[in-house]
C-alpha cells in the first residue's frame, strides 16, 4: 500500500492516537518525518521519538506523545499543504498561529524549522502544517 501524503499520514496517526490517549504510536520512518518530529520536540509538542524496526523488517519511527493533566499537549494538528495544493510563503507572509501561540512548521532550503526559527533565519518556504 502506497501513502500518498506521508506528512498528512504522520499527522493523522498522532491525532488518533491522542484521541485514544496512547502513550507512543509508530509510523514508517522518512527523512521528513524524522524532521517534522524534531520540530515537534524542540516545540515541546512531543516527548520525542526513536528510530525502531518495524515487523515487517523496514524501518519505523515510535513517537512519544505528551500529555498534559490527561489532555493531549497537542490540540490541533492541520496540515496546510497538501500534495493537490502546495502553499509557499515568503518569510514575512508566514502566519502566527494563534498570535504566536502555536507553531507553523515549516520546509525551507535550510531544512525544516518552526515559523520563528524561519522569521530569524529570514527564509520562506512551504508551509507543511501547523500545530496548536
Amino acid at each position: 500500500m502506497s501513502v500518498n501524503d506521508p506528512l498528512g499520514d504522520l499527522l493523522t496517526r498522532i491525532r488518533n492516537a491522542q484521541m485514544r490517549r496512547k502513550s507512543t504510536v509508530r509510523t514508517p520512518a522518512s527523512k521528513l518525518r524524522a524532521w517534522v518530529l524534531d520540530v515537534l520536540a524542540d516545540e515541546g509538542y512531543i516527548r520525542g521519538y526513536e528510530k525502531v524496526d518495524g515487523p515487517n523488517g523496514l524501518p519505523e519511527l515510535e513517537v512519544s506523545l505528551k500529555y498534559y493533566e490527561g489532555q493531549p499537549v497537542i490540540r490541533e494538528l492541520k496540515r496546510v499543504s497538501k500534495p493537490g495544493r502546495r502553499v509557499y510563503m515568503s518569510v514575512k507572509d508566514i502566519p502566527q498561529v494563534r498570535q504566536g501561540l502555536g507553531v507553523s512548521i515549516v520546509s525551507t532550503s535550510r531544512g525544516v524549522m518552526s515559523d520563528a526559527a524561519a522569521r530569524s533565519a529570514n527564509v520562506g518556504g512551504e508551509v507543511l502544517c501547523t500545530v496548536f
